[in-house]
């Protein structure tokens, strides 16, 4: 038995991808420090040709990456920062997203963005805790939040081996998060859904480390005899609505906690797509941050704005009133 950390696994999965396959480059800032985590001690042991530092210019090493893809190598960009990818999104969204798609399949860019802390980090700020997994979900690009070590593991190498860039985002809350690891570490397919704990009377979607207050939260609700099912979809895109459709079946109330802006959001898609396809035995319930909401310094400010149990407890105690 061993236990393994969020960051270690994300460190394991791209050292057992490097070793596994000499088509696979990392970039980034201060990478060869490892000062962000998942890098440390990989420039060392792969050399500096393959765990490449780049200068402060997101816009031009996500430009070199782009092209190294499609000249057939397998980049993995570090962005230490979620708000950076604003920066470089036209070229992940409008270029390196549709090669593929604008040339038959007769090209492909099989490229990784990793960012680690993704979400709020006390005092960081308005321009450092965004958590903009859906934007990406809603251009069609393979999104992934995991909520565990082990998920991190598994599909940050499912990532790397894919032929369409895939944006990985890995929550700063869930970084302490450690796994018990008795074997090998397995890989995870992308767009396949887990139910971490089953449940008959609501499904509680949680994304990324909201999956550990969903789960707390069934484990209080429980003693009162309540039977919540923590539902989470470990890909945004595409999602495995056939897995969240099982679960309806079972409970037919949902409730969605989702860390990003209300409006257009993950929480919004997954209510909407449940009202018109599911059974549902009451109205959904969403609980994400406010409209528009821009994290400020203040951790306590900080945290009013953002999903928590609180809120989630009072939404499925709404939905399981009819």
């Amino acid at each position: 038995m061993s236990w393994l950390s969020y960051t270690k696994a994300l460190n394991r999965a791209l050292a057992d991808a490097l070793a596994d396959d000499p088509s696979v480059c990392l970039l980034g800032e201060d990478i060869g420090a490892g000062l962000a985590g998942p890098t440390l001690g990989l420039q060392k042991r792969f050399g500096a040709s393959r765990v490449v530092d780049t200068p402060l210019s997101e816009q031009g090493f996500t430009g070199v990456a782009v092209g190294a893809a499609l000249a057939g190598l397998r980049p993995v960009i570090e962005f230490q920062i979620p708000a950076l990818l604003f920066l470089v999104f036209e070229q992940l969204v409008n270029q390196a997203h549709k090669f593929s798609l604008m040339t038959g399949g007769q090209a492909s860019v099989p490229l990784t963005c990793l960012v680690p802390g993704s979400g709020s980090r006390d005092g960081w700020a308005g321009q450092h805790s965004d958590h903009p997994y859906g934007l990406f979900a809603h251009m069609g690009v393979k999104t992934v939040v995991p909520a565990t070590p082990t998920d991190a593991y598994g599909l940050l190498r499912s990532a790397i081996a894919d032929p369409d860039p895939v944006v990985v985002f890995a929550p700063a809350a869930a970084l302490g998060v450690r796994d018990d690891v008795t074997g090998p570490l397995p890989v995870i397919p992308l767009g396949r859904a887990r139910v971490h704990r089953p449940g008959t009377d609501v499904t509680v979607v949680a994304v990324g480390h909201l999956v550990h207050e969903a789960l707390a939260l069934a484990t209080e609700l429980a003693e009162d005899g309540v039977s919540v099912e923590v539902f989470d979809p470990r890909t945004l895109y595409p999602f495995d609505w056939e897995a969240l459709g099982a679960s309806l079946e079972k409970t037919g109330r949902l409730v969605v906690i989702d860390d990003s802006n209300r409006s257009c959001g993950i929480g919004a898609e997954i209510l909407a797509t449940a009202a018109e396809q599911y059974r549902l035995t009451a109205p959904p319930r969403r609980i994400t941050r406010p409209d528009g909401a821009v994290l400020p310094f203040a951790r306590e400010l900080d945290r009013a704005l953002q999903p928590g149990r609180d809120q989630l407890r009072h939404a499925v105690h709404a939905v399981l009133k009819h």
